[in-house]
């Protein structure tokens, strides 16, 4: 990715160094062309202004002399077909003929007639062959510039690209040993833990005076050490660039049911009511792990920011599937709404809140792993506005099933 990120870079300098090479290009063309016309009617009136006789023009010149009584001389090799005398004709009875170019035989000519003081016409012709060869010159010296200051820019880009990222390659590198060791280092606890829950389900199952209560408690152990090890497996997923997260269908509204019924304990400790309305199946496509890992986010927000009252509402709306998880705490300033999927974002309060409760509502990490993780299954949270302004509500929304496109996560 750094070397990838090194070659963006000096792409994007040899783009940058090719647009302003065609810049100053053009200008200086402009300007040679603007000072070679200047150059080419200077030469012409001063050609017009000293010729006496046709027979010695200055270099690369014609001239063509028409006397007071009407006779027409011109300079020796003057090709044919060059000469104007049309202008010649204007010129002489007092007219005033524009400055005019004639191609003759792929040679380019200039050409100007005027009548001077002393009656004589003179019309000199210039020959544009040296102009054009030193324009012609000039402008491959400055492409053969320009092509090579392009490569010269590419590389130099290129180089100090990698130089400024190779701090932060060697920084992503270090944070995804470090990922990967931690990921290691929690599976095996992990795997004991969820062969320790099954060892004590399958001999609970097996005394008949086993409490349901305490089974019942002793499968949501083992339930949620299953979750945590997927949970574990989609970090390590989501830590490493190249990783591809699965997708597969998910009910969401199971995995409501599934993210509610793991909060139930944390609720019931804080005197919490959890609510589900949702209809019977809500198909979408995406990481289960994840998705539940966003919901359990915006769950536990919930929970620990609510007055009595946590509801999560399951819906479709045309294409899309959208999870509101709505509490009755303290609410959340609108203008901080932007803010909010900020990672260790903290909030005022807006308004009262329960006893005990913080002065703001504060967020780390939760929402943020929530905002990416709904944009890389094409959706989105928010904040939404409450009716009376108290409580929050975030909404997260998913293409349906019937929509989704299939990607890599």
């Amino acid at each position: 990715m750094a070397r990838r990120a090194a070659v963006r870079l000096g792409v994007q300098a040899a783009v940058l160094t090719g647009l302003i090479v065609v810049a100053l290009t053009a200008v200086a063309v402009l300007v040679l062309l603007n000072g070679q016309r200047a150059q080419v009617g200077a030469q012409l009136q001063h050609a017009i202004d000293r010729a006496d006789d046709v027979d010695d023009p200055p270099a690369g010149m014609y001239l063509v002399l028409r006397d007071p009584a009407g006779v027409l001389t011109a300079s020796p090799g003057l090709p044919a077909g060059v000469a104007d005398l049309a202008a010649v004709s204007v010129a002489a009875v007092g007219g005033d003929p524009p400055i005019v170019e004639r191609n003759v035989e792929d040679v380019q000519y200039e050409i100007a007639t005027q009548r001077r003081g002393d009656g004589v016409t003179v019309q000199a012709i210039l020959d544009l062959t040296a102009n054009h060869s030193e324009r012609n010159q000039l402008l491959a010296t400055m492409f053969a510039t320009g092509i090579a200051g392009l490569f010269v820019a590419g590389a130099a880009g290129t180089w100090l690209g990698h130089r400024a990222l190779t701090p932060l390659s060697g920084a992503l590198s270090l944070q995804r040993r470090f990922v990967a060791d931690a990921g290691h280092e929690l599976r095996t606890p992990l795997t004991l833990l969820g062969t320790r829950a099954q060892l004590l389900r399958r001999r609970l199952r097996r005394d008949p005076d086993t409490e349901p209560q305490l089974l019942a408690e002793v499968e949501g152990v083992v339930a949620d050490a299953g979750r945590l090890t997927a949970i574990l497996e989609d970090l390590l997923l989501a830590a490493d660039p190249l990783g591809v997260r699965p997708r597969e269908p998910v009910d969401l509204t199971q995995l409501c049911r599934e993210v509610l019924a793991a909060a139930g304990a944390d609720a019931e400790e804080r005197r919490i009511t959890l609510r589900l309305d949702a209809p019977g199946h809500v198909p979408v496509t995406g990481s289960t792990a994840a998705l539940r890992r966003a919901l359990t986010a915006l769950t536990d927000n919930a929970v620990h920011h609510a007055a009595h009252t946590v509801e999560v509402t399951v819906r479709v709306e045309a294409a899309t599937a959208v999870v509101d998880v709505a509490d009755d705490g303290s609410g959340v300033d609108p203008a901080l709404a932007p803010r909010l999927f900020d990672r260790f974002v903290t909030t005022p309060r807006a308004g009262p809140s329960r006893v005990g409760a913080p002065d703001g509502r504060r967020y780390g990490l939760g929402l943020a792993l929530v905002a990416e993780i709904a944009a890389a299954h094409d959706g989105a949270v928010a904040l939404v506005d409450t009716s009376d302004g108290a409580g929050a509500c975030f909404r997260l929304t998913l293409p349906s099933a019937a929509r989704a496109v299939p990607r890599n996560l």
